[in-house]
């Protein structure tokens, strides 16, 4: 329900985070930055001026979900294809090295086993949306590299709650369940058979006989998004995984340029200019910290092998493939940020390690409260040092070879 109080909560929220943006944006740095900053002051952590609240999450996770749709519509799905096998390789490393160095880590501060796979795959998480969103802004989105980032992150993404749903089969049941697995891994096969089957017969069926007369292509592409989005969700995995593939389909089957320009505008300004600052700003809303130096410490050491691990595995995954180093550690920098997924898992996980505590069915917590912070502190530190790392790469491998695809990309960004 729209309320006095939603609407100055919005009013408030957008302004600051359109200002705070614009000022970054003015130094160079990427707009979210500035969205980000919008909500450390305004919410619980400063001033408490905003709080989350449900008609806000709403909207934020909209945000997120029309976001990757204009990033799926961006992106050109014959170049997504051609960078598949180098993103599956970024994916597997960018998600292995920090789930073992995550996990020893969390052993080592005194974690249970359960706490410990939890917080390693906590780890091993990138944020589709926060890549895609860094990456619009420094305007390299349809590179090679904007590309593998991409793909890699989706590919992660679904490893990590492929993960998740295994680890908390696990937990639930106190054995391993070879069955379960299968089936997990049933579903996720069967959304993509489903969804190309969608993409690739009925989406250009019914697409090519719309015109742009009372924004009919618009709703039919919404229509599109929510289903495969849905589907998405049905198979176990996030709704934005399927947002970014109906925008690829959809964006396969608009020949006409102006056509396309026309619906690539109405996602842009509903997604970027309303619905994903408020996501954006409601991340920081999340960010609660104790001063207790075990849990600064903690908090710390995962960050820190957070980065390293993603830096190493992915930027090993990039090189494999022929990339050189700087190429790789723009890899490697660029799917360092977390986000939305990681607080959805931890709070899932969080949730099921109540209900198993209160049956007696375990003892101990899947995932501590300090675990919890820790895990929320590393995924906003990561989050905030995901553009700045990106830009300093950038930076140097530009540097060295001015010429690169993305170079006059990322100098127009910062002219614009």
């Amino acid at each position: 329900m729209i309320t006095e109080h939603l609407v100055i909560n919005i009013i408030i929220i957008l302004t600051l985070a359109w200002f705070l943006g614009r000022v970054f944006a003015r130094f160079g740095l990427p707009a979210v930055m500035g969205e980000l900053l919008a909500g450390l002051i305004l919410g619980p952590p400063l001033l408490g001026i905003v709080t989350s609240s449900e008609p806000i999450e709403l909207i934020a996770e909209f945000g997120i979900f029309f976001l990757m749709f204009h990033s799926g519509l961006e992106m050109d799905p014959k170049e997504a294809v051609e960078h598949m096998w180098p993103s599956v390789a970024v994916a597997l490393g960018g998600f292995v090295l920090p789930f073992i160095l995550g996990f020893f880590t969390c052993w080592f501060f005194g974690g249970s086993v359960y706490q410990s796979l939890f917080v390693g795959m906590g780890l091993s998480i990138t944020a589709i949306a926060v890549q895609a969103r860094i990456l619009h802004d420094m305007q390299i989105q349809n590179t090679t590299i904007g590309h593998i980032i991409i793909g890699a992150a989706i590919v992660d993404d679904i490893l990590a709650l492929v993960a998740l749903s295994i680890l908390l089969s696990l937990a639930e049941s106190g054995e391993f369940q070879a069955i379960h697995i299968l089936l997990v891994v049933l579903k996720v096969v069967a959304f993509f058979a489903v969804t190309i089957f969608i993409g690739q017969f009925i989406i250009p069926k019914i697409i090519r006989k719309l015109n742009d007369r009372e924004a009919k292509t618009f709703t039919f592409a919404l229509i599109s998004a929510l289903v495969i989005g849905y589907l998405a969700e049905k198979a176990g995995l996030h709704m934005i995984i399927g947002a970014f593939l109906a925008g690829q389909f959809v964006r396969k089957e608009i020949i006409d340029k102006g056509f396309y320009e026309k619906i690539n505008d109405r996602f842009y300004s509903l997604s970027y200019g309303f619905m994903a600052p408020i996501f954006f700003v409601s991340l920081s809303f999340h960010l609660h910290f104790q001063w207790k130096w075990h849990l600064i410490l903690f908090t710390l050491a995962i960050t820190f092998i957070a980065i390293i691990g993603k830096l190493i595995g992915c930027g090993a995954g990039a090189y494999i493939y022929g990339h050189k180093f700087w190429g790789s550690a723009i890899i490697g920098c660029g799917m360092n940020g977390r986000g939305a997924v990681e607080m959805v898992v931890a709070a899932v996980v969080i949730k099921l390690s109540d209900k198993l505590i209160s049956s007696n069915t375990i003892t101990e917590p899947l995932l501590t409260q300090d675990q919890f912070s820790a895990l929320i502190c590393m995924a906003f530190i990561t989050t905030i040092i995901a553009p700045l790392s990106l830009k300093w790469t950038v930076k140097k491998y530009c540097t060295y070879d001015e010429n690169a695809q993305f170079c006059s990309l990322w100098e127009k960004s910062r002219k614009d």
